[in-house]
Parts: C-alpha cells; structure tokens; sequence
C-alpha cells in the first residue's frame, strides 16, 4: 500500500475515477470486516469453551477489550494519518487483522502443546489486535472518504458506514447458515472456519488498496502544519478526548494484567491524560481552537453511548421481553438492514436537507423509538418491531452525518479531527454506554424486585466473597462516584446466578417438551423425544443432603475422590474448632463438590451401561441436562484429573455457585420464577425508557447548532485555499 500525492478528489460535477472507486470500496469492505467479525466472534465462543475448557467468565474475558481498543487505536493513529499518509496507516491496519487472525488460529495448537492459559492467551490478545485494526481502520477510512469527496463529504461517509451494519447482518446470517448444516449425524463446523470469514473482507481491502495512490487530506494538500491540524481542534477540543482516555487507562492497564484499585485506577489514568493534554496544548501553541468544535465532540460521546452502548444490549433485552430468540434476531437483522438501506441511499435525503438538520429530526425519532420500547404495553412481536423500527430510523445517520459535519466546517483538522470525534464515540460507548445501560436495569429490576420479594431478591443480589458475602454495589460509571443522590450504587443481580436459573429454565422447558410430545405421531418430534432427558441438579441435590446428614462421615458404598476430600477437609476444620466459642470457629466446609462428583459418577456409569445396551440396539442414552456452572465445574474437574493446573479461585467461585443453586437456588426455583422474571424485563424495559433522555439531550444539542448556524448565515461547507485558509464556502443550507 502506497502513499502517493494525488488529487484532493473529484467534485460533485466530476467523474469519480477508478482509483477513488477502489479506494472508497476498499474502505467499505473493512467496516465490514468489523461487522463480521464481531458477529462471529459472538457465536462461536460456546465451541472455544467447549474445545478449551474455559468457563463464561473466562470467555467474558476474552470479549471485554472490543470497543475501548477500537477507541483508543483511533485516536492513536489520528496523529499520524496525515504525518505518514493514509496508505501506510492502512497497511499497519491489515497487518493488524491478519495478525489477529494468525494468533486467534494458534489457540488449538498452542492448546495442545501447553494447555488451557496458551490458548487464553491466543484468544484474548487475538480481540485486542482485531480491536486496534478496527480502531486503525476508522483513523483513515473517515478522513479518505472526505478527501475522495470534498464536495459531497456527509453523503459518501453515510455510505461508507452502511458497511458496518452490512457486515453484522452477513456475520448474523453466516451464523444461521453454519447452524442450519450442522447436523448430530455430521461432524460440527470448525470454528475456525466460521472465524474465516471476516478474512474474506479483509482480503478483499488489502488487494483494493495494495500499490494504489493514496490521496492527501484537504488539510494536506493546503499546507497545513500538524501543529496548525492539532490548534484547529486546539486545548478545549482535546479536553473532551483527554477525560475518555483519562476513564480507558485503568481498562487498558487491567487487560495487560495490571490491575489498580479504584481510586489508585483514577488517579493514575487522568494523572496521565493531564500529562497527554499538556504535551498537546504545548505542541499546539497553545491553541484555543473551536468552542464549536468541542461541543460537537460531547455530542458524539452522546452518539456513542446511545448507538453502541443500545446495540450492546438491544438483542439481549428484547429476547428477554419477547422471551424468543429467533425473533430477538429478526429484530436484530431488521434494524442493521434499515440502517445499511437508508445510510447508502442517503444523498437525496441529505442533499433536502442540511445534515444538521437531519440529525435533529433522527434525534427526536431516536427519543421517540427508546420511548416506546420502554413502555409496558410494548410486549408484543409487532409493537417491539414498530418501536424498534422507529428507534432505527433515529440513529440512523448519527454517527456518519456528525463525522460529515466536522469534516466540512473544519477542514484544516484534517484526519486528527475526524479520528478525535469517531474515538470519544467509542470510548462513550464502551465505557459509559454498554455500562451505564447495564446500571440503569440492575436499579430498576432491584427496586421492583425489593418491592415483590424481598427474599428473592437478597438470594441473587452480586455479594463480594472477600468480604462475608456482603452486598456488592455498583454505580454508574462517574456518576455515582460524583453523587449518590443522582445515581446511587445498588447490589444488582448476579449474572452468575441468573445464569444457573435461565439454564435451569431451559432444561425444564426440554424435559416438558418431552412430556407433552412423547405419544406424537410426527416421525420428526418422535425422533427427539426417544427417551426422556434427566435433570443434573436434583440428583445432585439428595447426594448433597445425604451427605450433610452423614456430618462429615463418608457414605457407605460409594468411592470418590471429591467425597475423600471433602471428609479430610471437615475433619480438619473440625479439629481446628475444638474448644473454641461459636463466634471464633470456621465454617464447615461445603459439600456441594462432592455431591457434584458422586452424582457424575452416577451418572458416568449409568451411560455406560447405556451404551452397552444402545450397541446392542436396545437402547437410547439419555441426555443428562446440567446448568453451565455444573459443566464448567465438570470442564475443571477433567482438567484437575488431567493433572493440569486449575485456577484456585476459579474453583472456589464455582463450588460456591453449586452450594447456593443446591441449597437456596434450586430449592427456591418455583417461587422466584415469576417476581425475578417481572423484574428483569422491567429493569430492561425502564433502562430503555430512561435511555431516551440520551437522545432527547442531542436533540437540545442539534437545536442549538441549527440556532447558531442560522444566526451565522445557514450551514455552510468550508473549503480550504492552496496556503490553508478558509477560501471558499458552499451554498447555505
């Protein structure tokens, strides 16, 4: 990929010429290789933690990096988009997503040659690389498209990003595809061949661009310094990014294995990020730049958080209101196919109206549409669908239209001020966005949850082990930490646990499938229910209760090592509290591992014998329906036996989530169902409401633009003369 000097691009009356076709297509396949790869990525993680061993959290790990590494790569390489030239930028960007893809395909490999952690290893900074060549990509594909259109800027970058919901729409459908093969009579799809294709995109932009003249942006070719690019942003423009960097350096810090406590986290990361802003005030001269420009920055940390940081939880909180995944998904791809429609066949629309104008209508629909998905009476396929498209139609044009409004009114920014506008976007979203939602439905679902049942609620409330089991309370991200009164921290429910109950749910609802199909006389339902499925949990359950009852002793007839430990392990402790008062002795310790191990011994050589008789043709083995904890407890137990190190507090976390779900969770299941489940939808349902103030806030804020810009003489286009002065402005609009 080659940096040549080459025309700014052509203008509205001009022919677009190859290289510009190549150039601007090149940049659309990579925001669809973003899209598909964060697709993918999505559905495939169950086959890493079936193939590696790893639990949720774990690959909850794995995934976290996302959208603060897209942020942080793009304001990185903004400085130097126009110092080096978009080409070698790009070429920094394929070899990002190439690598990302080599080390992803090293897991199995590394796996079988040092086990579980080269593999976690493999995976999580594969995310990261893929994250930084998303984040690289954006530094440049803005800037180029502006460049390549100088006369029709906001129209062509609409159209640029029509990529992104193109890609999650191809990534949702190559799922479905690879779903609908799969068969239990053929052998499973390989993940890394369902990861492949995001390669194809990215293939694609890498020959589209190889050895092509890159042109300069507007800014460039008029002669403006770095220095000058950097004074157009200038000390108040670059605050704004500076507190998001400020807020992603403990993440950052934490994903290297470093990690800080809370307040240590926040002096360290805006100790940093004053450092930063000092060094960019200094380089700038000192340059004041635009309070126009600053504003604008907010309003795309505002985009940020209500286009992403919604995306991040708009399929998960419509399953649980409709309560059906596949129409979670059609909703999913109906709005990514809305988007990608009306953001590449934008120009008549923007060209009738100006883009500023343009955003404060979609600012109001996005009100509009969060406003009714909020609402009680929105709980049926064809309202969610009617919400929904309304609240497509609103953020819609957000991002591309502002990135469109920059580019025109500051030229002399160059691609620093496009890369500054499109990071802060993304760092809302990660960390305020995605985490903000999330706070809003735990204080929702809890006040409601406290208010129905209490007793279910302190049974799934998050508790912090280290410290006696106590309530757990998160707040909103800065919020809180400014005022309790405005939004005060709040012991949320354990994701965890719900886990567990969603799990046991889904079991139940397979064992009653049975039940009510079993005398079928479809060929198809008689195919699926031969035998009838067996619940893990209770006979994990009586286990439990037998040997709590045997204080410690082991149980007659049955050989396990976990039972052998668990009867050392309360001797000990026993011995240990010898004469002591009741407040100074130890606990007892849990039985719930062994009952776990003698019930999967049970069952081991109860499917064994099953087997003997199925070889026989007598015969069907029965599915054994276990949660996810009690398979990932399985997953660890393989590995102990495998003689390969497992994670001490790992174990420990999942031995306490078997002793509560043995205990409390299972034991309370039909009496928590219906007080958690109406809590849970109204948690997601007001924090949808509640996010329609996101919105509502752009609108004020597009109002006041509109307002200043008529005052000013109308919305014009800025261009820039051969010596960087502001020569030449379009026709009002």
């Amino acid at each position: 990929m080659a940096t040549v000097s080459a025309p700014s691009g052509p203008s509205t009356g001009q022919a677009v010429g190859l290289n510009e076709k190549f150039l601007f297509w090149a940049s659309f396949f990579t925001l669809i290789a973003a899209g598909i790869g964060f697709s993918v990525r999505g559905f495939i993680l169950k086959d890493w933690g079936s193939q590696f061993g790893f639990t949720q959290a774990e690959l909850g790990g794995i995934t976290g990096g996302g959208l603060i590494g897209f942020g942080v790569a793009i304001i990185f390489f903004s400085f130097f988009a126009d110092l080096f030239g978009y080409g070698k930028i790009m070429l920094v960007a394929f070899m990002l997503h190439a690598s990302s893809a080599v080390l992803t395909f090293a897991a199995t490999p590394v796996y079988n040659a040092v086990g579980k952690d080269g593999a976690y290893i493999c995976l999580n900074l594969g995310m990261w690389l893929f994250a930084l060549g998303n984040g690289t990509c954006e530094a440049v594909i803005n800037p180029l498209t502006a460049s390549l259109f100088p006369r029709n800027k906001t129209h062509w970058l609409n159209i640029l990003h029509a990529g992104w919901p193109l890609g999650l729409i191809l990534g949702a459908v190559a799922g479905l595809v690879f779903k609908a093969i799969e068969t239990p009579d053929t052998p499973p799809i390989r993940w890394e061949i369902k990861l492949g294709v995001f390669l194809v995109p990215v293939l694609l932009y890498g020959l589209m661009m190889f050895n092509r003249p890159f042109p300069k942006s507007e800014a460039k070719s008029a002669g403006v310094s770095v220095p000058n690019m950097m004074g157009t942003v200038g000390l108040l423009g670059f605050a704004v990014a500076a507190v998001f960097l400020g807020l992603a350096l403990p993440n950052l810090l934490e994903a290297v294995g470093l990690k800080l406590p809370g307040l240590v986290g926040s002096i360290v990361g805006y100790t940093a990020a004053a450092v930063i802003w000092l060094a960019y005030t200094v380089y700038s001269r000192f340059a004041l730049g635009s309070l126009l420009i600053a504003c604008i920055y907010i309003l795309h940390a505002l985009v940020g958080y209500v286009e992403l940081g919604t995306d991040s939880w708009i399929t998960n909180i419509t399953e649980r209101v409709l309560k059906d995944e596949t129409t979670a998904l059609i909703a999913f791809i109906w709005t990514n196919a809305l988007m990608f429609t009306l953001r590449f066949f934008a120009g008549p629309i923007v060209h009738k109206i100006n883009p500023v104008g343009l955003l404060l209508v979609t600012a109001l629909l996005g009100t509009l549409g969060l406003f009714l998905l909020g609402q009680p009476f929105t709980n049926t396929m064809w309202l969610w669908m009617a919400a929904v498209t309304v609240y497509a139609l609103g953020k819609t044009f957000y991002w591309p239209t502002l990135l469109g409004v920059i580019s025109e009114r500051f030229p002399k920014g160059g691609a620093l001020a496009l890369g500054l506008s499109g990071g802060i976007g993304m760092l809302a979203a990660g960390l305020l966005g995605g985490p903000g939602i999330g706070y809003k439905q735990d204080f929702a679902a809890v006040q409601q949850l406290q208010q129905t049942s209490n007793d279910t609620y302190l049974r799934y409330a998050a508790r912090d082990p280290e410290k006696g089991n106590e309530l757990k309370p998160s707040g909103f991200p800065i919020v809180s930490a400014l005022s309790h009164e405005i939004a005060p921290p709040v012991a949320g429910l354990d994701n965890a646990k719900l886990k567990v109950f969603d799990d046991h749910k889904v079991n139940l609802g397979k064992v009653k499938f049975f039940d009510d199909n079993k005398d079928s006389a479809d060929p198809k339902v008689q195919e699926k229910v031969k035998k009838r499925p067996v619940l893990f949990s209770p006979r994990a359950v009586q286990w439990l209760d037998k040997l709590e009852k045997a204080k410690g002793k082991p149980l007659d007839g049955v050989k396990s090592d976990l039972m052998d430990e668990y009867v050392k392990a309360y001797a000990e402790v026993e011995k240990e509290n010898e004469g002591k008062p009741e407040g100074e002795r130890k606990p007892l310790p849990s039985a719930a591992a062994a009952a776990f191990g003698i019930a999967r011994d049970q069952f081991d050589a109860e499917k064994k014998a099953a087997e003997e008789k199925v070889k026989a043709g007598s015969e069907k083995p029965t599915d054994v329906l276990m949660t996810t904890a009690e398979a990932d407890f399985g997953t660890l137990l393989n590995e102990k036996a495998a003689n390969k190190p497992v994670p001490k507090k790992l174990y420990d976390e999942l031995t306490a989530r078997l002793d509560w779900w043995y205990h409390d969770g299972l034991a309370k299941y039909e009496t928590d169902s219906e007080p958690l489940e109406a809590a849970r939808v109204h948690g997601a349902k007001t924090a949808l409401f509640w996010t329609a103030a996101v919105p509502a806030a752009l609108s004020v804020g597009f109002l006041l633009l509109l307002l200043y810009f008529g005052a000013t003489g109308g919305y014009k286009q800025v261009h820039l003369d051969e010596h960087g002065g502001n020569a030449e402005m379009s026709t009002p609009r």
